[in-house]
């Protein structure tokens, strides 16, 4: 049986992509709030989507106040139905 991505396994990780699976875009405060994570915890975990090329982040202003915008790719559309592709065998569903 195929392992589950690592990466994904996380929960708060696999909370922020499971949000970004089913938005165009979603900013960082929002992410924060709907995964009821801190801001340090959240920024490290999209760091770690990012690097993977899973999110795409962009960073600017409105204002003089910054906003974080982030997407998911296609590399990290893939990678999750993937992985729930790979729960449902785990599941028999």
């Amino acid at each position: 049986m195929k392992e589950l991505n690592p990466l994904l396994h996380s929960q708060l990780r696999l909370a922020v992509m499971s949000i970004l699976m089913n938005v165009e875009e979603a900013d960082f405060v929002y992410l924060k709030e709907k995964t009821e994570s801190t801001a340090g915890n959240l920024s490290v975990q999209l760091d770690e989507l990012s690097s993977a090329g899973y999110v795409a982040i962009e960073k600017g202003f409105i204002g003089k106040k910054t906003r974080t915008v982030c997407r998911v790719t296609d590399f990290g559309r893939k990678a999750f139905e993937e992985y729930v592709e790979t729960l449902k065998e785990y599941l028999n569903l």
